[in-house]
């Protein structure tokens, strides 16, 4: 599998002409930035969760909590 496979965020450089290195660079560390903003803003959202609100999403608090302490870097 290729990275911009992997990476939905960086999928339209596979049809995109050739960046120079540094360029391409750049975007990754975008999108890595990115990913990360998005986990701790995520992790943020589930501390905050009501009892009645993980058990509909079929998490526990421990669950929670866990997944709510992970560093923002970590999947």
């Amino acid at each position: 599998m290729t990275q911009t496979a992997m990476n939905p965020a960086l999928a339209y450089l596979a049809d995109a002409p050739r960046l120079p290195i540094l360029a391409t660079a750049a975007l990754r560390v975008v999108a890595f930035a990115v990913k990360c903003h998005e986990r701790a803003r995520t992790r943020q959202s589930l501390s905050h969760l009501d009892q009645y609100l993980l058990d509909d999403i079929g998490v526990s608090p421990a669950q929670a909590r866990r997944e709510a302490s992970k560093p923002f870097w970590q999947s």
